[in-house]
């Protein structure tokens, strides 16, 4: 029986391309089995140490934590877990990173003049970005009893996702969004958009869950070309404020409609739909894009039937 070949620590060392002080770290916080030790104290390492330090190198050479690397010698399972963890953590570092630098460019770019109220803006959002604030600002707007599910289908559908190369200009639109929604004078009552329907006079959940199939229908039209004066969209737009009001929909109640429309489009959320557009991505359906559309369709039907 041949017995393994050891090899002192220089040699392991040599053989594994690192430095004997790195060979002894990583004995001594035991990643590394030794075989035995020589009749003068001096540490052996058989080939099971080399394929143990060639390991710990490439996940330090890949910038794993120490932590991160001692769970991976643990077993593969633990190497999926750790690799997951740091993808995630790299996709946060380099969207800050894609962030930072189109801030700096945004403040590059712009006039002197401006810098200062830019840097203001910029200032105040978190690097990288999150849309926490906007969710919040459409949890204020909506109706209390509206089911979490309905709100949830909101929210995916009003808040933009934010951009993974963003621009100079969409830094600088998402930074006025972000200061519109934060904007403790926007939370007073009195400065709140009007709700969609006068308040104890409708269904929330039959509204908004029609308005999500008419928005739907609404982006098939137009990405096939068709107008919405005359189609499914537009009569299911209305038909989603008739069956939440309990009556049907007719001229008169179309005539009706467009005077609540004109309440419940504030200032407020005209800014908010026209500082996130830019922020959806291409082909993207734009809700509040959408609304206007299909409000003025119905403007224009109405107008054309009264005429």
């Amino acid at each position: 029986m041949v017995s393994e070949e050891l090899w002192s620590i220089g040699e392991l060392a040599g053989r594994a391309g690192v430095t004997v002080k790195t060979v002894r770290y990583y004995s001594d916080r035991g990643l590394l089995p030794e075989a035995e030790r020589s009749s003068g104290g001096h540490r052996r390492y058989g080939a099971g140490a080399l394929e143990r330090l060639l390991l710990i190198r490439s996940l330090r050479g890949l910038d794993l934590p120490l932590p991160e690397v001692e769970r991976v010698l643990e077993g593969d399972e633990a190497l999926e877990e750790v690799v997951s963890g740091q993808l995630r953590e790299l996709g946060s570092r380099l969207a800050a990173l894609r962030w930072r630098e189109a801030s700096l460019r945004l403040l590059q770019d712009c006039p002197p003049g401006e810098r200062a109220e830019r840097l203001r803006l910029i200032g105040a959002v978190s690097v990288p970005p999150d849309t926490a604030a906007m969710a919040r600002f459409w949890r204020r707007i909506l109706p209390v009893r509206l089911p979490a599910r309905v709100v949830s289908a909101v929210l995916d559908s009003v808040v933009p996702r934010l951009p993974e190369e963003p621009s100079p200009g969409q830094v600088l639109d998402f930074a006025r969004l972000h200061a519109l929604v934060s904007d403790p004078r926007v939370q007073l009552p009195g400065s709140r958009p009007a709700p969609p329907l006068p308040d104890g006079e409708y269904l929330p959940a039959v509204l908004y869950e029609g308005l999500a199939e008419a928005y739907a229908l609404a982006s098939a039209e137009l990405a096939a070309g068709r107008a919405l004066r005359e189609g499914a969209a537009l009569d299911c737009f209305v038909a989603a404020y008739a069956h939440a009001r309990g009556t049907v929909d007719s001229p008169g109640f179309r005539s009706g409609l467009l005077a609540l429309l004109a309440r419940s489009d504030g200032p407020v959320i005209t800014r908010y739909w026209k500082l996130a557009t830019g922020l959806f991505a291409p082909g993207e359906p734009v809700l509040g894009a959408l609304h206007h559309r299909l409000s003025v369709a119905l403007h224009v039907q109405v107008e054309a039937g009264a005429g």
